[in-house]
């Protein structure tokens, strides 16, 4: 509108001002291009580096415009006062592109490798320009081109207001995916940056169309400026003001961080470590203040949960879920397994004439002792069903021993029980039945909720065999008993018969381990 309509496109030539307006805006930019920098070596991050580097060069070239101002350090205006600015964003354009190529992708190394000599060869050209520029070397010296808009410098400007276009299109695709204000504003920023050295190439100098490419600049690095303040009032940090454009590795690694980071805290809180140690150590790797006091604050927040929701799973499932998440996907897979069912005999009798409080304080009683007897031998709960419990052993498939550590675990569960029993003669006695054989481990039910089970007749069975014994007695399985490898010692009960079974069981009463034999 301006260039059609020339008498609209007024001359306002006032040197100071545009000295002193432009370098400022050029030096804050300039900081804030190091500022990302700084973020892109943190997590070196092939992606960050290069957008430091397009604000550095957008930035840094307009700082040597306003240095060459006519009549502030320099008498009259050169080359190095027009020409610094569209080289600036030419150079600008290219790294805004190269930001979104494969070099900020598959081939990160490449520009992760040749940081420092990208970052130092801008400097030093930027230097450079600045010495030749204000001393009046070739080829800064002399008056500026007459006619700005000539020459092949148009072809070159229409070839970096694509790329930056190409860079904005590629920067909303990443905040579509991603979200968060940053890839936004950098698509903003580009593009105004576009605008820009389109307004330089068709320009008159000190006319309004001159200052209008200024204007564009100014808001394109308030546009990169705001959207970095937001993020940073978000996360908290500096290198998580950059986040929403990282690449994809480098948000796997700051995943990877947090999370050691979390679980040494909460490490060193249950070992009793002074926390301060470990806080310095985060400092020392570059967290703020705030980041440390989130990171602990989560840190004691999963130790609260992990204390609370424990208990209802068992340790060794638990443990093998944290290390291997893939465990607590629905399905099992098959193996040998010794299966412990042990119930209070006479329980319903002893039920009928007590009331529900009574009932769950003797059985909260005797699985106070009961339950530390199968943890010991490395057992896996499987459920409490009323007055009964189910352990396995070898859900892992790394205790060869399982026959061996179930029976002693049946003897543990009935001598941990005597006691209890003595002082409390009305109170019921533990049975124990034991078996060994194939099952399916692994978790049954749905997504919202799953439970870790052992199915299988051999399951079964030791529930029968259980029922087959008196109080105080622990029954085994054929299998079971030959397994012990003759350090046992018991009663042959011969083929029994069980509940639901077809044929007939051989079975023993177990009365000690290590001993002669059976009788």
């Amino acid at each position: 509108m301006l260039l059609a309509r020339p008498e609209l496109d007024v001359e306002w030539e006032h040197h100071p001002s545009h000295f002193w307006l432009v370098l400022a805006t050029a030096a804050i930019n300039v900081a804030l291009a190091y500022v990302t920098n700084l973020a892109a070596g943190r997590y070196r991050d092939a992606r960050l580096v290069l957008v430091s580097l397009a604000f550095l060069a957008s930035a840094g070239f307009l700082g040597l415009h306003a240095l060459a101002t006519p009549a502030v350090l320099l008498p009259r205006p050169n080359a190095g006062f027009v020409v610094a600015t569209p080289v600036g964003l030419v150079l600008a354009s290219f790294f805004a592109a190269l930001s979104v190529s494969p070099l900020a992708g598959p081939r990160a190394s490449t520009v992760l490798r040749r940081r420092s000599i990208l970052l130092g060869g801008l400097v030093a050209l930027m230097i450079v320009w600045a010495f030749l520029s204000l001393t009046g070397l070739p080829p800064l010296d002399g008056p500026p081109p007459t006619q700005e808009r000539a020459g092949p410098f148009t072809v070159i400007a229409a070839v970096a207001v694509a790329l930056y276009g190409f860079a904005a299109w590629r920067y909303v695709q990443l905040y579509r995916d991603r979200g968060g204000i940053l890839p936004l504003t950098i698509a903003v920023a580009f593009v105004l940056l576009a605008e820009a050295l389109v307004a330089v190439t068709l320009s008159r100098n000190w006319h309004l169309s001159w200052w209008e490419w200024h204007v564009l600049m100014l808001l394109a690095f308030a546009a990169i400026a705001l959207g970095a303040r937001n993020e940073y009032r978000r996360s908290g940090s500096l290198a998580g003001a950059f986040g929403g454009l990282y690449l994809e590795a480098t948000l796997a690694r700051v995943d990877r961080w947090h999370a050691d980071a979390i679980a040494a805290v909460a490490a060193a809180d249950e070992r009793g470590d002074p926390p301060e140690r470990v806080r310095a150590q985060l400092r020392r790797e570059g967290a703020t203040d705030q980041e440390v006091a989130l990171l602990s604050q989560a840190a004691h927040e999963l130790r609260s949960l992990d204390a609370t929701f424990r208990p209802f799973l068992p340790s060794a499932i638990a443990e093998r879920i944290r290390h291997e998440p893939s465990a607590g996907r629905l399905g099992g897979e098959e193996r040998v397994v010794s299966v412990v069912f042990a119930d209070l005999a006479s329980f319903t009798t002893f039920s009928e004439t007590r009331t529900p409080t009574d009932v769950i304080g003797m059985l909260n009683e005797y699985w106070a002792v009961v339950v530390p007897a199968i943890d010991a031998a490395g057992g896996v709960i499987e459920q409490f069903a009323g007055d009964g419990v189910m352990a396995i052993f070898n859900t892992g498939g790394d205790q060869p021993d399982h026959a061996r550590r179930a029976a002693r675990t049946g003897l543990a569960i009935v001598e941990a029980g005597r006691p209890l029993a003595a002082a409390h003669p009305d109170w019921p006695i533990f049975r124990v039945g034991v078996n060994s054989g194939p099952a399916v481990v692994g978790n049954v039910g749905a997504a919202g909720r799953r439970s870790f089970a052992v199915i299988g007749d051999t399951t079964n069975v030791a529930a029968r065999l259980m029922a087959a014994g008196g109080p105080g007695e622990v029954v085994v399985a054929g299998a079971t008993w030959q397994a012990l490898d003759g350090r046992r010692d018991g009663v042959a009960l011969g083929p029994t018969r069980l509940k639901g079974k077809a044929v007939p069981v051989e079975a023993w009463i177990l009365r000690s381990l290590n001993g002669p034999g059976a009788t």
